[in-house]
């Protein structure tokens, strides 16, 4: 399984756009069409990026990067990040985590964030399975994880 990253542009935007997780899932993520309307909103800070595995789109995913926010640790941001329904369940959340994890290093990050609900085992128990662990604060409703090198 060969992952890439691929910056949104018009040339994949649609690709983006026609990727879903499950209708129970729905209510963790927004929609990757309402991500996008985001990252424009915030294009400064925003990175947002079409999962492929062998030129097949599987995911998406988007970042928060401010390296010159006051708190250092609170400058990087997993923001977004899903599998479509047709390719969950086969490995390609680990391979994409792996990957975002090296962008993040690779990228001058000393840390990363992300937050999710207390009921989103399967998606918490990823996260950890990384080494992510809750750090005490709350986002929005969410628990904030945290994974330092």
């Amino acid at each position: 399984m060969h992952i890439e990253l691929k910056p949104v542009d018009q040339s994949n935007r649609d690709d983006c756009i026609r990727l879903k997780v499950t209708k129970v899932q729905s209510e963790y993520i927004a929609t990757n069409e309402s991500s996008l309307e985001a990252a424009a909103k915030h294009a400064e800070d925003a990175r947002p990026f079409v999962i492929y595995s062998d030129g097949k789109a599987v995911g998406f995913t988007m970042f928060a990067f401010e390296p010159d926010y006051e708190d250092p640790d609170d400058r990087y941001w997993l923001w977004r990040f899903m599998i479509d329904e047709k390719y969950q369940g086969q490995g390609y959340g680990k391979e994409a985590l792996k990957h975002i994890i090296s962008y993040f290093r690779e990228n001058g990050a000393s840390n990363m964030r992300l937050s999710t609900k207390e009921s989103n085992a399967n998606a918490i128990h990823l996260y950890q399975s990384f080494g992510f662990v809750p750090n005490g604060e709350m986002n929005d409703g969410e628990i904030v994880f945290e994974l330092n090198w």
